[in-house]
């Protein structure tokens, strides 16, 4: 099986499990910009990343609508700013400013919220949500689609997604225009679906094992 038809596979039996309206971003990291042109010629018309280097260059080779969603670094901002269509980790109101300064187009966001403060692995404190979403809508260049979270380490997914629902719930109640889910990956995505996730963020069903960017 050469390595089209690998990724081939491993697309289709992701999309078998998935619903229709749920969007598929494949996260390409570690991965060569040679598998995303593939995967694109497959159908798929969005992809992920976490670094802005790696992110910049794939974005440069290939066409598509290009996710960052890795920790922000203000000294990467205008960077990423450059390449990137939507960031899914927005987690304080300082970035607001920052990418607001630092766009030269239109930017979508996800604001990525903590479903455990303590475990240092970014998002928003739930209780600084409604600020942040103000300052993404008092700014012409930017656009408000909803909540982004990661399942923490050592919590059972269906737990974890269940609490994000609830918060995602009191937001868009809130933010009806702002009603996407950004959640779910690899080894959670089926539980994050059944909680109403929008977006899943899927790599190493798709592409495999990580492997070292050639």
């Amino acid at each position: 099986m050469n390595r089209r038809e690998e990724l081939s596979s491993n697309l289709a039996k992701i999309k078998s499990e998935i619903p229709a309206h749920v969007k598929l971003i494949v996260v390409t990291k570690t991965f060569p910009a040679s598998d995303v042109q593939i995967l694109k010629d497959l159908g798929v018309e969005d992809f992920g990343e976490n670094r802005d280097q790696e992110g910049s260059i794939k974005a440069e080779k290939v066409s598509a609508t290009w996710h960052f969603q890795g920790q922000l670094q203000s000294n990467k901002l205008k960077s990423i700013c450059s390449w990137a269509n939507v960031i899914h980790s927005l987690d304080s109101l300082r970035y607001v400013n920052l990418i607001s300064k630092a766009a030269l187009k239109p930017l979508s966001l996800f604001i990525q919220v903590s479903l455990e403060p303590a475990e240092g692995r970014g998002g928003a404190d739930p209780n600084s949500l409604t600020e942040i979403a103000d300052a993404v809508l008092a700014s012409e260049k930017l656009e408000l689609l909803g909540l982004m979270a990661v399942a923490p380490l050592g919590v059972e997914p269906n737990q974890a997604f269940a609490k994000l629902a609830e918060i995602h719930n009191r937001f868009r109640t809130s933010y009806p225009d702002s009603p996407y889910l950004s959640a779910g990956m690899s080894g959670d995505f089926k539980a994050a679906i059944a909680h109403g996730a929008t977006h899943i963020r899927v790599g190493s069903s798709i592409l495999g094992s990580r492997t070292t960017l050639a």
